[in-house]
């Protein structure tokens, strides 16, 4: 018998229903309701009512709600008690401005150091990556900070990222607000926790640039600064690639913002130790501001 198949039996009861389970143990609610045949199968016998529109446990499936609590407990804890594995697969999800310093750096750490280890990496923005966490796609991502409502998740900050205004390496001047009212505005997708938050500082300081194009990553909208088609306001990546590093990179000193920059994992993870480790290498490669 499956250990998850259990979880979902005790979810059912604790929500009241198969849609309150799904929302708990993050799958669909077809899903849910094949889980509980197959323990149906297994019990041989019905465990929910089924006269009603909505399944209800029965005298049978409430019974086995007590047992099924102490075999989970049980495993739960026997989980607990073996040494950390650091072996198997770990699939990591990361947003793009990760992906060409901090990410290779750290996988590469990691790896050195844990080679019985596979890792993955999926990119994707904010949002995307926090929907596969959430449904166990993904076993961890370096996100944006995930905002509230989402209390099957983890959230750990590994590095904070000021806005600042970057421009070509021969640009002059120093004075942010003037040259976005002077220059062609390179603009970050909108659809990109960073897009978003460098629209609210602009918004803040009533500025309207004059946007000569919409790109979807901070990668791509450096090289375009650094061949001086415009300038943009980013933020200031943790562990930038030789493009971004060559950029002229100014403070924003009015309503100054910041992306935190964080791992999310889902709070019942089984990969803790390998996302522990993996945090530990992330810090080692970010540099101290």
């Amino acid at each position: 018998m499956s250990i998850t198949l259990l979880r979902t039996l005790i979810a059912v009861y604790e929500s009241g229903s198969l849609a309150g389970a799904a929302q708990r143990v993050h799958v669909t609610q077809a899903a849910v309701g094949q889980q509980m045949r197959r323990l149906e199968e297994t019990m041989g016998t019905s465990l929910f009512d089924r006269s009603d529109r909505t399944p209800r446990l029965n005298a049978h499936g409430n019974a086995l709600i007590p047992n099924a609590r102490e075999v989970v407990a049980a495993y739960d804890s026997f989980m607990q008690s073996q040494p950390a594995q650091l072996s198997g697969e770990l699939v990591l999800g990361a947003v793009p401005s990760t992906l060409r310093g901090l990410v290779p750096q750290t996988v590469k750490r990691l790896l050195d150091s844990t080679p019985d280890l596979g890792i993955r990496v999926v990119p994707g923005l904010s949002d995307d990556l926090l929907e596969q966490v959430e449904r166990g796609a993904l076993d961890a991502a370096i996100t944006s900070e995930a905002g509230p409502g989402h209390d099957a998740l983890h959230w750990q900050e590994i590095a904070r990222e000021p806005l600042v205004l970057i421009t070509a390496p021969d640009l002059q001047g120093d004075d942010p607000v003037q040259l976005l009212k002077t220059h062609p505005y390179i603009r970050h997708t909108r659809r990109a926790a960073a897009g978003v938050l460098a629209g609210a500082w602009l918004k803040k300081n009533r500025i309207t640039p004059d946007t000569a194009m919409e790109l979807e990553s901070i990668e791509t909208v450096a090289s375009m600064v650094a061949h001086g088609l415009g300038i943009s306001v980013v933020p200031d990546i943790c562990v930038p690639d030789s493009t971004f590093a060559s950029l002229r990179r100014l403070p924003l000193t009015t309503h100054p913002m910041v992306r935190p920059l964080g791992i999310l994992t889902r709070s019942d993870s089984t990969k803790a130790p390998l996302v522990a480790r993996l945090i530990e290498e992330m810090r080692r490669v970010i540099p101290t501001r």
